[in-house]
């Protein structure tokens, strides 16, 4: 359910949502990836088996956004009640992934920036089953951070950067309670975004590139697009995701071994 007020003061969203909704990730079914229990990378020989929160009204989520525009600049403030949207939490009793429960703030500035427009962002994920970030089963507390800027710089050419920051708290409370053998997080994890995109042939032809690199984790992902209009009805693509990594045990560097081509064509009508 969502409700939206308007004001002259601010506009308010609310969402409701009486049974928790995740998101879909990667559970060795179709996609490797690195698994701490067993030390290396898994797939179909080790399903991750989740416990997700699924009683109506009793697991539900909660999301607010407070906004307004002040000279062409859009500011907002956000605030989330729920669990981790993907497995935070570990429970070696069942051998199950978990949901803990989560709670977000938030608030974002978006506007002109010179030729160009820049955002900035801010957020606190308060893991509320891991208060002291001693519990080495659950995700601890972080804040996150992001700023961004993009910019046409010829003819149908733009640019976009963006710099996104992941902080643990109480990271000597992590280190001190992680078990042996298990691969440690840094206290900050960086993470540099590059969007190249170039319209071609009267915008029919489109040329893209996202770039992620992690210089903390030192692993990349690369999405590079060749996107064609046939006509009004019809468009082909086809386009790769890249992976690569120092570490088997990174965000990104767990993937390498799933890196593809692929290509599609849709008609619409």
């Amino acid at each position: 359910m969502k409700v939206s007020l308007f004001s002259e003061l601010a506009n308010l969203d609310f969402v409701y949502t009486p049974r928790f909704d995740p998101d879909r990730f990667i559970d060795g079914g179709r996609i490797s990836y690195f698994n701490t229990t067993l030390g290396r990378l898994a797939g179909r020989d080790a399903i991750i088996e989740v416990d997700t929160p699924d009683e109506w009204f009793a697991d539900d989520e909660i999301a607010v956004r407070l906004y307004r525009n002040v000279r062409g600049y859009e500011l907002a403030a956000y605030g989330y009640s729920g669990f981790w949207k993907s497995p935070a939490g570990f429970d070696p009793m069942t051998g199950e992934a978990t949901y803990p429960d989560l709670s977000v703030y938030g608030a974002s500035i978006r506007g002109s920036v010179s030729r160009g427009i820049g955002n900035i962002e801010f957020g606190y994920y308060d893991s509320e089953d891991d208060p002291k970030g001693d519990n080495p089963f659950i995700r601890n507390s972080e804040l996150r951070f992001l700023i961004g800027y993009e910019q046409e710089v010829a003819r149908d050419f733009t640019i976009g950067v963006q710099y996104y920051l992941e902080y643990m708290l109480d990271y000597n409370a992590y280190r001190r309670t992680l078990p042996p053998d298990i691969p440690r997080a840094d206290e900050a994890r960086h993470v540099w975004t590059l969007r190249l995109t170039k319209l071609l042939m009267s915008q029919n032809l489109r040329l893209s590139l996202f770039t992620y690199f992690s210089p903390s984790d030192v692993d990349a992902y690369l999405r590079p697009i060749i996107h064609y209009k046939i006509d009004d009805h019809w468009f082909a693509e086809i386009g790769g995701n890249i992976f690569t990594g120092k570490d088997d045990h990174t965000f990104f560097g767990q993937f390498k071994n799933n890196t593809n081509v692929y290509g599609a064509v849709r008609y619409s009508f």
